[in-house]
């Protein structure tokens, strides 16, 4: 039995475990990227931090987005 999952294409819809410590997320809202090299200085979030291990309040620094809001980005 195949499983269907709810959502929208490209959403990893808010499961971090699904994701690598590579993973670079884009916002659906203004499309601004998380990527974990360089982390993200406006929430003082280190170069080096998996989008997997954001804080639970983080947000989108452009738009106040959601997290569970991101798209996957392909490699």
């Amino acid at each position: 039995m195949s499983h269907q999952f709810e959502g929208f294409e490209g959403s990893y819809l808010g499961n971090r475990n699904a994701l690598r410590p590579s993973s670079r997320l884009e916002c659906k809202i203004c499309w601004w990227v998380y990527d974990p090299v360089q982390g993200d200085s406006q929430w003082q979030i280190d170069a080096g931090t998996p989008f997997a291990d954001l804080p639970a309040h983080w947000r989108c620094p452009n738009c106040d987005g959601e997290a569970d809001q991101f798209l996957l980005m392909p490699d």
